[in-house]
């Protein structure tokens, strides 16, 4: 065995508890030695292959590739200019719950008046929520031994939809609205077996669907109404076994009427200021939900972690005052200033650079040790975003994609076969070819980089 190949696996086994993926990377996997065939694959040759790929010759492209060995960026191209950073985004909000928020996410605010409790949001979106299954804050209002359960609606200065987001998304999953109390994940969901009706969840919304037999211009076969949450179901369109999230408009009045009905017992709307005092009631993990944020790239959970975030600074949750607190007091360091306009990177307005992405990644690096930092984030060839790509025995990307019209990049961490652990963000803008070939020609790009760096 190597002196270099020994020094990795030792690395490697530093890391400790990175689950099965690193252990058996650490102590379990034979690196093949690069061969003399296969060449050097330096800086120079890394740089040739992003700038003058045919694929992706008509693409605004950035890419860095950093060092932390070496403390140095390895190759930069175009990496002082602004992309759309699309779900990159959430890197910025996982960095920025790691700063504001604790160990367990504030479920929601109460005090006791007599045989009353009275209770508001924080912004948590896991109520109640149908992929992570938290029974908690539900446990904790249906099983209250008082007669009465009263809800105030809390100041929430930002609006359902960010700046520049898709009006005619709003039927689709990825697009819920922001609120103070989301519940349900703020969507309906309609699933059906082969040869079953479908079921519809939450059930109260079942009176609100009403089947149409026309043509759908979408062709999608629930679509609700713009500014209504009835739903018009077209058979038609619809598959023998499906499960379809879409969105319904929230409101002080539909969080109380979703309550009751999930609660099973009454709970009233006051319309009163927040009262001082309040106690906090705690739900799940913070990581569970950061998790869920990265590895799915759920749109929900990044615009409510801001909202929570605020929540360490004022009563009034705003999207906006958290971004702008991390940028003064986080992220003042970085070398590009950050366009920072939501949670999610949903909205096109948002603007970083490649080498700014890699400053993150060096905080993140000083936030969690590897072993814990590199799991949250979405695995080559594991469940998640990364599924599809990557795939190998031994995991050996750890990043964030993200995808809007016209946008896809992806950031993260990547191991070299030599034992290096590099940084990198590429960036793809304005390309007229397909996502496919673009996301291919990146992973091919990075593999080469594992392989032969």
């Amino acid at each position: 065995m190597s002196y270099r190949m020994m020094l990795l696996k030792k690395q490697l086994c530093k890391w400790g508890m990175l689950g099965t993926l690193l252990l058996s990377m650490a102590c379990g996997s034979k690196v093949p030695a690069t061969t003399a065939a296969e060449g050097r694959f330096g800086p120079e040759e890394i740089r040739r292959e992003v700038a003058g790929s045919e694929v992706l010759k008509q693409s605004f492209v950035g890419f860095a590739l950093y060092d932390p060995e070496l403390d140095q960026m390895v190759v930069a191209h175009n990496a002082d200019k602004y992309f759309v950073p699309a779900s990159n985004t959430k890197l910025f909000t996982f960095y920025a719950t790691l700063k504001m928020l604790g160990d367990s996410i504030p479920a929601l605010k109460y005090v006791s008046r007599g045989d009353s409790l009275i209770f508001w949001g924080t912004g948590d979106p896991t109520f109640t929520h149908m992929d992570l299954k938290n029974t908690l804050a539900y446990d904790f209002l249906k099983n209250r031994p008082v007669k009465k359960l009263y809800y105030i609606d809390a100041p929430f200065a930002s609006t359902p939809f960010a700046t520049n987001w898709g009006w005619d998304d709003y039927n689709y999953y990825y697009q819920p609205e922001r609120n103070v109390f989301p519940i349900h994940g703020n969507v309906m969901k309609f699933y059906k077996e082969e040869g079953s009706p479908f079921t519809t969840t939450p059930s109260y919304f079942k009176k609100n669907i009403v089947v149409d037999t026309a043509e759908s211009r979408s062709k999608d076969a629930f679509v609700r109404a713009w500014r209504s949450n009835h739903v018009s179901y077209h058979p038609r369109y619809a598959s023998g076994k499906y499960s379809t999230e879409v969105p319904f408009i929230t409101s002080p009045e539909m969080v109380v009427t979703l309550l009751a009905d999930t609660l099973q017992r009454e709970v009233e709307l006051l319309k009163a200021a927040v009262p001082d005092g309040g106690k906090v009631f705690y739900g799940l993990p913070t990581d569970t939900v950061l998790k869920r944020m990265l590895h799915v790239s759920d749109n929900l959970m990044a615009e409510q972690l801001m909202a929570l975030n605020s929540g360490t600074l004022s009563d009034t949750l705003s999207v906006e005052r958290a971004i702008k607190y991390v940028k003064e007091n986080y992220l003042a360091d970085l070398p590009d200033e950050p366009v920072w306009v939501d949670g999610s990177g949903l909205s096109s307005m948002n603007m970083f650079t490649p080498r700014s992405i890699i400053a993150l990644l060096q905080k993140l690096m000083q936030e969690r040790p590897k072993e814990r930092l590199l799991p949250m984030l979405a695995v080559g060839g594991r469940p998640g975003t990364f599924r599809n790509i990557y795939q190998a025995e031994v995991p050996f990307v750890f990043g964030k994609s993200g995808t809007l019209a016209h946008v896809h990049n992806q950031s993260g961490f990547i191991m070299t076969k030599s034992g290096k652990l590099l940084l990198y963000s590429f960036m793809n803008n304005n390309y007229k070819v397909s996502t496919s070939a673009i996301r291919n020609e990146m992973v091919r790009i990075m593999t080469e980089v594992h392989n032969r760096y």
